[in-house]
């Protein structure tokens, strides 16, 4: 039986190999060009190693005020971490409520929140809603309007119905009310989920480009990912023009800076999955044992 299964396995590993080497291999690319001096880079000789290796190409881009990288990086990081905490407590709380059995009205509550998800009003009717609510040109677009996802809430409140009945029993026998017993007996007890859904937010805030693009004139306010388009898909007319800078003799094309702030827009979130990795999985799983 193993005999037979061992060409199978080496042909799926040999796959998986392949597809990930394709997979990694834009992103060593990119990361390599950043840090190349811009002559190799135009030669053609930079792959997955980096070839005249320096920070020129970061120390200008972060110093360069014209471009708007760093004020634009600083809204991302406000907008994920704000935006985040903000949309996991709105969704935890949302949950625990919906979770309860006393609560009436629950499954009407549910459903008006599954209609909302799957009958979408559309781009002009959101934007009229959002004007009307003064949120056109306001941080606050990028907070509020997705503070609470129904798929989110869903998994959250299936992961919340694992969790015995006895705990808020003994809760309220020992004289704690509801929001003693949210706080301090579900809360803690929820971390994977949390976990889990703190990816989504942080995920889908920090690549959010339509938002921002659509409801923020304010060039303040941009997040990174909208700089980034400004500058490597769609130049701004109203912005600087990348050209060829030399650095402390190094030479900067507009290749290295496109793929530094590409970098920078990426290398952030990267750094979110490893740490809440092992709750990931975990809270996925409890979340869909009940729906």
């Amino acid at each position: 039986m193993n005999t037979k299964t061992q060409p199978f396995d080496y042909i799926n590993h040999v796959m998986l190999l392949l597809l990930s080497v394709i997979c990694i291999y834009p992103f060593i690319n990119i990361a390599a060009v950043s840090v190349s001096d811009g002559v190799q880079v135009m030669s053609g000789k930079v792959y997955l190693w980096p070839e005249g290796f320096n920070l020129e190409t970061y120390k200008y881009i972060l110093n360069n005020p014209r471009l708007g990288i760093t004020q634009g990086f600083y809204n991302s990081v406000f907008y994920a971490v704000v935006g985040t905490a903000f949309a996991v407590m709105m969704t935890f709380i949302t949950a625990y409520a919906l979770s309860k059995k006393r609560l009436k009205g629950r499954y009407a509550i549910m459903m008006l929140f599954l209609i909302a998800w799957i009958f979408d009003a559309g781009l002009i009717p959101n934007y009229l809603i959002n004007q009307k609510l003064g949120l056109v040109d306001s941080r606050w677009i990028m907070i509020l309007p997705g503070a609470i996802s129904t798929f989110l809430l869903i998994v959250t409140r299936s992961f919340l119905d694992t969790l015995p009945y006895e705990l808020e029993e003994s809760a309220f026998i020992d004289g704690a009310n509801d929001i003693q017993i949210m706080c301090k007996v579900y809360f803690p007890l929820s971390t994977p989920v949390l976990a889990t859904i703190g990816v989504f937010y942080s995920v889908n805030i920090w690549n959010s480009f339509l938002t921002p693009m659509i409801y923020l004139r304010d060039k303040a306010m941009h997040p990174i990912q909208l700089i980034l388009y400004n500058l490597v898909i769609r130049p701004d007319p109203g912005s600087t023009t990348l050209e060829n800078v030399v650095s402390d003799g190094y030479t900067l094309l507009p290749k290295n800076i496109e793929a530094a702030v590409i970098v920078l827009a990426i290398f952030p979130i990267l750094l979110v999955y490893p740490f809440a990795q092992r709750y990931f999985t975990q809270g996925m799983l409890m979340g869909s044992l009940k729906g």
